[in-house]
């Protein structure tokens, strides 16, 4: 029940810490209130409760009102809500009628835990329950909850949290769709999924709201807006060129043209053209609605250096028209400006930005007292045409073609391919144009001459398109190739190729392999435990191969080599940092001591401890000198070279260890185990005997600087050895004492990296399979190469986000957009822990070593990155509920966390399978 009750108290709290307020019929309170009463009615008496009271809870808080206030006022609460209590005689019988007619504003599912909710809305119930631990003995039975000396106070202290928050009954904007949980969210897909779904007749909104927090993800959006608005005009990063504001744009056929600002800006490097509604001007994207948030996907940026055309056409009835053709042939919608002058004014002010190195093509003209103007372009009929000539078509033209000439641009649409196309693309946009047909074009005879042309020119358009369509695509390849290659293995194994894999690592097949190595070779070992994983009786034997403690191609005599080799060196290493551990629990013994001495004397504890004159070191090295003097200077020389302190019990080290407390000087002299003075510092093993074998373990002299980091670490170990996995069956004390052990002696190796929170998640599921001490170190060395990366002091976890955000991009493009709208969380930093610790505490214990087990024999089978494909599997397996829930980064973190150890783990690692052949044929084009 404790466990329960936490649960339901982390959950309120992430509530109120997402969403900055928790609604008073969250569902997360009946769920709160349902376990706080099965914990006040554990072992409750009989006479306590009432005998005949079918509320127990309302009898206990009345029972305990007589003799504490705060129950005391928890009954009047619940008794005005009730509508049982009379009323102040000062009333008068309207009001009190009114009063009584009145319904209390109370939800039907909180109506079975009134007592215990009214508690807590009113911050009464932690009060409540410390007294009811306080005075337990006389309402409880032996065995109860409260009563226990433990759980009692911690019951109590759990309510504190919940009772310091604030609740509302304002009905929030995802009132009906509030704080689901992951179950629920799965389970309303599974059962939406079942049948043909119906339209929503409006769209979900998000699952928790924005917060305006400063710093917040976010607030993303919002400060994008303002920054957007903001760039629109002068600033010190661009030089605002043209600016008009009721500029009409049609962006889509079925809409209307709608006004906005059109404004050119320049760079360094780079021309802008941006056009943006009036809608958005405001730049306050927090109070638009969800019909106006669609505005800003008609706002337009475009990159001038991508623009080869400017047709232009001028009315009498409006300001001239601006199109812009891009170098694919592909035209933005029209710009309609007002009245007055204004596109002429853009042109010049384009000009005038594209100078020195650029122009427009042909260039305006300059008029005496007017200015910049257009060219004086006439419309004419072609040389030699049927068609006689008349004064009206002596006219001066109103549209022009202009053609953008850029700095480094050699060649214009359309020449890449032959000169023609762009006298046919002049001819289409502007048959008037005077280049439209030169030669022998414009000697047409043919009154169907045009719509040949026109034919042609469109086939060379479809042409165009096609060529450029295929060259994204190509380039688009060959970026799939260069960043996701390094991922996956080239070469595709066939699951089924010899033999069908699915079946996993047999008994039959691994006692086979022990007998022949030549019946299996080495990769159909792992493609078997990569497609079926291995036998579960089987993990203990086979674990240390796929770890690298042994090689396949090893006879049995050599496997017992390796593991005597081993039990040697752990022997060795074990003494090593037991003798230093022995140091540093004097020093803190030591340190205790004068503190305790200061107390009695009545001196000052934050003075610091005593003045000595010697480190830890200096200590041990005038020990060890004046042990030479005693036991003989010849005495140590002529034993140096016997016995081997490998040979000793790793269990009897402690007990090897010699101190000697001199009594005058009141200082800790620590007699160790070391070779004669000179020897050099650090930690390594001896060999030579020493005198005195019974107490001394060949340790060498260590610097003041390893002792203190080596402090830090055990410090850090111990503390989460106590707490790693406290609810698995196998961590025993006996064997919290073996994953000390081998912990320690990891460090130990290891002191430049030292001891990082994580690692005893990674080394318990070792322990766990193969039981053994030494072999446990061996083989969690071997897997501490690759897991050591993902560490702070590696970079691999930069890498996997990176991947990880290639991938899904490529993978799945609809989801990596939302990723992005939705205070673009495409960090992926909700996939820490996952890339931690191996995905461990996502998935149950047994699902751990499916897991784990996949992911070493993948690196010889399809993917030495194998993790990010099991990570992307845990995202796609979701992936409808995420966009049909608009999860922002706040959702999903809550959504997994509430999704752990509840994930089908063999369909995540068949579509992490299916994932990594996806890549793999993308890359070879398959």
């Amino acid at each position: 029940m404790p466990a329960v009750l936490l649960f339901q108290v982390k959950q309120i709290m992430e509530e109120a810490v997402t969403r900055k307020f928790v609604h008073a019929d969250s569902s997360h309170i009946i769920s709160f209130c349902t376990a706080v009463e099965a914990c006040l009615l554990h072992g409750l008496r009989r006479r306590a409760a009432g005998l005949l009271c079918s509320n127990k809870v309302a009898a206990l808080f009345m029972k305990v009102g007589k003799s504490f206030p705060a129950a005391e006022e928890l009954c009047h609460k619940v008794q005005e809500l009730e509508q049982l209590k009379p009323k102040p005689l000062a009333l008068d019988s309207s009001t009190l009628s009114a009063r009584q007619s009145k319904p209390a504003h109370v939800p039907p599912q909180a109506l079975r835990h009134l007592w215990i909710r009214t508690a807590l809305m009113e911050k009464l119930l932690d009060k409540i329950v410390v007294y009811l631990v306080e005075h337990s003995s006389s309402l409880y039975e032996r065995e109860a909850m409260l009563l226990d000396p433990v759980d009692g106070p911690v019951l109590a202290s759990l309510l504190v949290g919940p009772c310091a928050l604030e609740y509302t009954k304002v009905k929030t904007a995802d009132h009906f769709w509030t704080d689901p949980s992951a179950d629920e969210l799965v389970q309303r897909h599974r059962i939406h999924s079942g049948h043909c779904r119906q339209e929503s007749p409006s769209r979900r909104p998000a699952l928790i709201q924005k917060r305006q927090s400063s710093g917040s993800m976010d607030d993303r959006p919002l400060m994008w807006a303002r920054d957007y608005v903001e760039s629109l005009h002068q600033n010190s990063r661009a030089t605002l060129l043209f600016g008009k504001n009721n500029v009409l744009v049609q962006p889509r056929d079925d809409m209307e043209a709608i006004p906005g600002y059109l404004s050119l800006h320049q760079t360094a490097d780079l021309m802008t053209l941006k056009w943006t509604p009036n809608q958005l001007m405001n730049g306050n994207v927090g109070e638009l609605d969800s019909e106006k948030s669609v505005y800003w996907d008609f706002a337009m940026t475009i990159r001038l250096e991508e623009i080869v055309y400017l047709h232009c056409h001028q009315q009498v009835d409006s300001g001239g028209t601006v199109v812009l053709v891009s170098q694919d042939g592909i035209q933005r919608p029209p710009f309609h400006f007002p009245k007055g002058g204004h596109l002429l004014q853009f042109l010049t002010c384009l000009e005038t930005g594209l100078l020195p190195h650029g122009q427009l093509d042909p260039p305006l003209w300059s008029q005496r007292g007017k200015g910049k103007v257009f060219p004086k372009l006439r419309k004419r009929s072609p040389p030699g045409s049927c068609d006689s000539v008349s004064d009206k078509e002596e006219e001066e033209a109103t549209d022009y073609v202009f053609r953008l000439l850029l700095p480094g641009t050699q060649m214009e649409f359309g020449e890449f391919f032959c000169p023609k196309i762009k006298i046919l693309y002049i001819f289409l946009h502007n048959p008037r144009h005077p280049k439209a047909l030169p030669g022998n074009l414009n000697r047409c005879s043919c009154v169907q001459a045009p719509l040949k042309l026109l034919c042609d020119t469109m086939k060379y358009q479809i042409i165009s398109r096609a060529f450029y369509g295929w060259l994204a695509y190509c380039r688009h390849l060959s970026t799939v190739r260069i960043h996701l290659s390094a991922l996956v293995n080239h070469s595709i194994v066939d699951r089924n190729a010899p033999s069908d894999a699915r079946g996993g690592l047999s008994v039959e097949i691994w006692t086979s392999f022990l007998k022949d190595c030549s019946n299996y070779q080495e990769q159909d070992i792992y493609r078997l435990v990569y497609f079926g994983g291995v036998d579960p009786t089987l993990r203990k034997e086979v674990w240390p191969f796929l770890l690298g403690h042994y090689h396949f191609t090893m006879t049995e005599k050599c496997r017992t080599e390796v593991d005597k080799n081993m039990q040697t060196a752990y022997g060795v290493t074990m003494k090593e940092w037991q003798g230093c551990e022995a140091i540093v629990r004097q020093r803190e013994r030591e340190k205790h001591a004068e503190a305790v001495a200061r107390c009695s004397s009545g001196a000052s504890v934050e003075k610091g401890p005593l003045k000595r004159e010697s480190t830890i070191s200096t200590d041990v090295r005038r020990t060890l000198e004046q042990t030479r003097v005693g036991h003989g200077e010849s005495h140590v020389t002529e034993n140096a070279g016997q016995g081997d302190p490998r040979g000793q019990d790793p269990d009897e080290s402690r007990t090897g260890e010699h101190e000697c407390i001199n009594a005058g000087e009141g200082s800790a002299q620590r007699v160790l185990p070391g070779p004669p003075a000179g020897t050099v510092l650090g930690p390594q093993s001896t060999s030579g005997k020493r005198p005195g074998a019974s107490n001394e373990l060949g340790y060498t002299l260590l610097q003041q600087e390893q002792l203190d980091m080596y402090l830090l670490n055990l410090h850090r170990i111990d503390k989460d050895v106590r707490r790693c996995d406290r609810t698995n069956w196998y961590f025993t004390p006996a064997n919290l004492e073996k994953l000390r052990n081998i912990m320690c002696s990891y460090v130990w190796k290891h002191l430049d990296i030292g001891y990082v929170q994580g690692m005893c998640d990674l080394l318990a599921p070792l322990l766990v399979i193969l039981d053994d001490e030494v072999l446990t170190f061996s083989c969690f060395t071997e897997l501490m190469k690759r897991m050591n990366q993902n560490f702070p002091h590696g970079g691999a976890m930069d890498s996997h986000f990176a991947n990880m955000r290639s991938l899904i991009q490529i993978l799945d493009s609809e989801l990596f957009e939302l990723m992005q709208q939705n205070g673009d969380y495409t960090h992926f930093y909700f996939c820490y822990r996952w890339f931690l610790l191996d995905f461990k505490r996502e998935m149950v214990y047994d699902d751990v070593f499916s897991v784990w087990e996949t992911i070493w024999a993948a690196k010889y089978t399809s993917s030495d990155h194998f993790v990010l494909f099991i990570a992307l599997a845990l995202v796609e397996m979701y992936r409808d509920i995420i966009l049909e829930n608009n999860m922002d980064f706040t959702d999903i973190i809550k959504f997994f966390n509430e999704m752990a150890e509840h994930h089908s783990v063999p369909k995540v690692l068949a579509l992490a399978r299916d994932l990594v052949y996806k890549v793999q044929a993308l890359i070879e084009n398959k």
